[in-house]
């Protein structure tokens, strides 16, 4: 054990084969989150859930995520991290094929906790790559190892929805459950050993959580930055597909082009890096929430039938996913910064308070889209980025 904590103090210059490695890594794990993203109206109507609760699908996977960021992401902390993540994602191939072999919603739903909470693996391997990386360089590895994950939530949408186009959407399922069992291979040899430094008990690491959200104001304040804005990306992404099979009439493959635009906001990931690294953390914060907030508000204006309005939720797709996705990279470039020890929990916590956003998000999605139609959902979902920003003004120390 002595050797591998000593092998884990050396690494403080992680090599760019490891970072390519750790960034599809995290891209191909967090994509299990969003497969069924595009897929509520052809899932809900086969598995017989009403229109106004399909969001649950989404929501589902989300609340999995946040119980496996508390409960399983601490034991990061705790455990040899390899082991860790290659049993996690053996978790998620079982749930997987589960999933696609579902014959109702319970079952399906119940697969869609455990393909959640079995992909928080994610959120193991972005602090070990944090923790191989020196000072001045964990901006720039955070930001290209989340470009990884990044990409991996915008290409799952557009790839789920083409293979359902092709052969059915239970195929995504099946798909990712034998990437899953090759990832899991490939990490046992590649990465290497991590013993944690800390001495606590699993109890103790799990409570320590409240007194690691007490102890840093930072964490708290970031956290539900990121919560409003990813409620808002979860609402659009959950409404929108409706919206442009039931206006547009687009097919599962016309769905698939549209959800592959938002891939253009991945980019905005490592240019966060690298301004996080030169400290304009405060300048892409409120950047990312004014984004959002003009993003809605353009929809809600202009949400006719005409092919302006859906130029405009092309434009939409790009700015939210950018917003989202550099105001991330900044805050968890913050985050790292606290302290080694605590690493693992402090990045579960401040991912499950946000993702509790994404959940919130994606059910009122469907919940306003069903009752209230497209305007009521776009006025939900500018309100989510607002509140943000109402919060942002009462942020009054600079932070680094």
């Amino acid at each position: 054990m002595s050797t591998g904590k000593a092998a884990s103090k050396q690494q403080n210059n992680i090599s760019t084969a490891m970072m390519v490695i750790l960034a599809v890594a995290c891209g191909l794990v967090v994509a299990n989150l969003y497969y069924s993203q595009t897929l509520v109206g052809p899932i809900s109507k086969a598995l017989g859930l009403p229109p106004g609760v399909a969001g649950l699908i989404v929501t589902f996977t989300q609340i999995g995520y946040v119980s496996g960021l508390l409960f399983i992401v601490p034991l990061s902390d705790k455990l040899e991290n390899r082991r860790l993540i290659v049993s996690s994602l053996l978790v998620v191939v079982l749930a997987l094929i589960l999933a696609a072999v579902s014959p109702g919603a319970i079952l399906f739903l119940t697969a869609a906790l455990l393909i959640g909470t079995g992909s928080v693996v994610a959120q193991i391997l972005v602090p070990l790559a944090a923790s191989m990386s020196s000072e001045q360089q964990r901006g720039r590895v955070v930001g290209n190892v989340m470009s990884g994950l990044l990409l991996g939530i915008m290409l799952a949408r557009p790839i789920s929805s083409l293979v359902a186009g092709l052969w059915g959407w239970r195929t995504i399922f099946v798909l990712s459950a034998v990437l899953m069992a090759l990832l899991a291979l490939m990490l046992a040899r590649a990465l290497p050993t991590r013993y944690p430094e800390s001495k606590l008990s699993y109890t103790q690491l799990v409570a320590s959580l409240i007194q690691l959200l007490r102890m840093y104001p930072i964490l708290r304040r970031r956290a539900i930055y990121q919560a409003c804005l990813f409620g808002s990306f979860s609402l659009f992404w959950t409404t929108v597909p409706l919206r442009l099979v039931d206006e547009y009439e687009m097919s599962q493959q016309g769905i698939a082009l549209f959800a592959l635009v938002g891939v253009a906001g991945a980019i905005a990931a490592p240019i966060g890096g690298r301004w996080a690294d030169k400290g304009f953390t405060r300048t892409i914060t409120i950047t990312a929430i004014i984004s959002a907030v003009m993003s809605f508000l353009l929809i809600a204006v202009i949400h006719d039938k005409s092919h302006l309005s859906l130029a405009l939720l092309f434009l939409v797709a790009i700015t939210l996913d950018m917003a989202v996705s550099a105001n991330l990279v900044t805050s968890q470039r913050i985050i790292y910064s606290l302290g080694n020890e605590a690493r693992g929990r402090l990045n579960g916590l401040f991912m499950a308070i946000f993702f509790i956003g994404g959940a919130v998000g994606s059910f009122l999605g469907g919940l306003t889209y069903a009752h209230g139609g497209w305007v009521w959902s776009t006025c939900v979902g500018g309100a989510l980025p607002f509140l943000a920003f109402l919060y942002f003004l009462t942020e009054t120390k600079p932070q680094s």
